[in-house]
């Protein structure tokens, strides 16, 4: 693999703090051009899990190679596409979540959940119905209808173009940001655990559940809790929760709250995927804790309190537009932002593990799709033909043209001479 594949890797090793020589681990493999796209998603997803690795091995004192094998990644990235539940396909997207044309662009719903289906109907005063809904947003304007479906508890976006979100107070905020943030809270001493790390999973959909399927693959004991009116939808399940155990608590009655309280204090990692602000009054704070919050759209600025899924953030930060055709918006090959910020958040709880466990000290990670769509967007090296060209002058004028792919060490930079006028040169050999 050349050093554009590699250097995704490295950025996100620098970011999460790991020792720059273990990149050297790395080996990359496997079939070529999958997940295709404009975007370098492939880039993206094997960065995202070729740092999980190496966050893995050595957190487990490894010391041979981590293997990347494309193949195993994009297939992973689509792990709800080849779930089988019994050779029953798994439902995806529900038939209100998806495009609506708008009065003056387009809007995307994500109405997979029956509580945010009955926002979606109730803000646009729709009956259940694609005719009813679709009648209803083309009436209005893509922003009117996002507007109105949050404001009612639901999920809309209006297509932007990635100069709109760049200009927008929250793709400026995100942009402003790496693609994720650690910290170190507080001096409090190494926990001295003898047995497989406790995490305590408050996440849902994909992108948390991924990381947390991962640390259970690693030898994590990973509890996972859902509130008993509202569990995970069955397919979602089925791909994320491998590995776990789930248990449902309300944690507004006492009793489930106690017990909340005493699994809080013998875990040792928190993750939470609730929207920012959501989790904060039932005091998730714990010494030596390793807590990471995973949100759509980032823990700051106007849209810090939104929620949002992957299609959302597609939509919202210019990719649709980037990967759509013909006028009409398209969408990733995968839902890259969820799975690739699950494997780096799983990376980042294993090296604040390895750190905490050496040095001690309370841990903080943030991560957002936002900023993951942000760096696959604008922080993945990108194929780039200028590098490729050159120019030169001759007798029919300044020429633009490709450099020769045909190159050894020693050999020639380029030709000897440019083209000259046809048959302008004498018909004679060159002579010394």
């Amino acid at each position: 693999m050349d050093s554009t594949v590699r250097s995704g890797t490295e950025a996100l090793w620098a970011v999460l703090g790991g020792d720059p020589a273990l990149v050297d681990r790395v080996e990359y493999g496997g079939p070529a051009g999958l997940l295709p796209a404009r975007l370098p998603v492939m880039d993206l997803a094997r960065a995202t899990v070729a740092a999980c690795g190496l966050a893995a091995a050595e957190h487990a004192g490894a010391a041979g190679p981590v293997r990347v094998d494309d193949g195993a990644v994009a297939t992973a990235f689509v792990s709800e596409r080849h779930l089988r539940v019994d050779g029953r396909a798994p439902v995806s997207f529900a038939p209100l979540s998806r495009f609506w044309r708008a009065a003056d662009g387009w809007v995307r719903t994500h109405a997979n959940y029956p509580h945010h289906k009955a926002a979606l109907l109730a803000a646009l005063g729709a009956a259940d119905s694609v005719e009813a809904v679709a009648e209803a947003i083309g009436g209005r304007t893509a922003a009117g209808v996002e507007a109105a479906v949050y404001a009612s508890g639901g999920l809309a976006v209006a297509l932007r173009t990635p100069e709109a979100w760049a200009a927008h107070p929250q793709g400026r905020e995100v942009a402003a940001r790496p693609v994720l943030s650690r910290e170190r809270l507080d001096e409090a001493p190494p926990r001295g655990r003898t047995g497989p790390p406790r995490v305590l999973d408050l996440t849902r959909v994909i992108a948390g559940p991924v990381a947390t399927r991962t640390l259970a693959l690693l030898g994590a004991d990973v509890l996972r809790i859902d509130p008993p009116a509202s569990p995970e939808l069955p397919d979602q399940h089925a791909d994320t929760d491998v590995g776990k155990r789930t248990a449902a608590l309300d944690l507004d009655r006492p009793s489930d709250r106690r017990t909340f309280e005493e699994l809080l204090d013998g875990a040792d990692v928190l993750v939470t995927g609730y929207r920012p602000g959501a989790l904060e009054r039932y005091g998730l704070e714990r010494p030596g804790l390793v807590t990471a919050r995973l949100s759509a759209w980032g823990d700051y600025g106007p849209w810090g309190g939104r929620r949002g899924f992957d299609s959302l953030v597609q939509v919202a930060t210019g990719i649709a537009v980037t990967e759509g055709s013909a006028g009409e918006p398209g969408a990733l090959p995968a839902q890259a932002l969820d799975h690739g910020t699950g494997y780096l958040l799983a990376a980042a709880v294993l090296r604040s593990l390895t750190e905490q466990e050496r040095d001690g000290g309370s841990r903080l990670v943030r991560l957002a799709l936002a900023q993951t769509g942000h760096w696959l967007a604008h922080g993945l090296p990108r194929y780039d033909p200028g590098r490729y060209v050159t120019e030169s002058e001759g007798p029919l004028g300044r020429l633009r043209h490709a450099v020769s792919p045909v190159a050894y060490e020693g050999g020639p930079a380029g030709w000897s001479r440019p083209p000259g006028l046809p048959g302008g040169d004498a018909p004679a050999w060159v002579t010394a």
